[in-house]
Formats: C-alpha cells, structure tokens, sequence
C-alpha cells in the first residue's frame, strides 16, 4: 500500500509544473496544457485524500472538476482557434484584440 504522502508528494510536484509552465510559457496552447496538468493534479490530491478517509466526496468532486476542464478546453480551443484565424499565431504577447 502507497501512502497517501507520496500521491500528494507527486501531486505537489505536478502543480508546481503546471504553474511554472503558465508563468514562463507564451504559447496559448502550452498554457492550456499546463493548466490541465494543474487541474490533474488537484484531481489526484481529492481521489487521494478521499480514499484516505474513506468518503466518495472527494470523487465527486473529482467528476465536477473533470466536466468544468472539458467546457475550459473546448471554450478555449474555439478562442484559441478564432484568434489563430485572425492573427495566425499562438503567442499571447502578440494578441491584442481586446485593447480598445
């Protein structure tokens, strides 16, 4: 059996990647990616954390946090897909279609 401070241990580790990549990153791709990796990791702290106490709770969080990343993915693609269109690139120091 694994203990739990090794899942939350690797937790950690994924969510301080996932942080590093948006904070150094400009690809807006790259960005989602590594927000994705933040939300994963928050999933595996609540599944282990809920599996340590023996409460589905933290399961079903995991479900409600899983459904919001597929609605950020697709939401973001389409923004990402619209300003590629418009600008044809990915960086986010280039977009600037919200400044009036």
């Amino acid at each position: 059996m694994v203990p739990t401070t090794y899942y939350l241990a690797l937790a950690a580790v994924i969510f301080a990647i996932g942080a590093l990549g948006v904070l150094i990153r400009r690809n807006a791709l790259i960005i989602f990616m590594c927000v994705e990796m933040m939300l994963n990791s928050v999933n595996l702290t609540l599944i282990a954390l809920a599996h340590q106490w023996g409460n589905l709770i933290g399961q079903v969080f995991v479900f409600i946090v899983v459904a919001v990343a597929a609605v950020e993915v697709a939401v973001g693609l389409a923004i990402v897909m619209a300003i590629v269109r418009h600008k044809d690139t990915t960086n986010v120091d280039e977009i600037n279609l919200l400044k009036g």
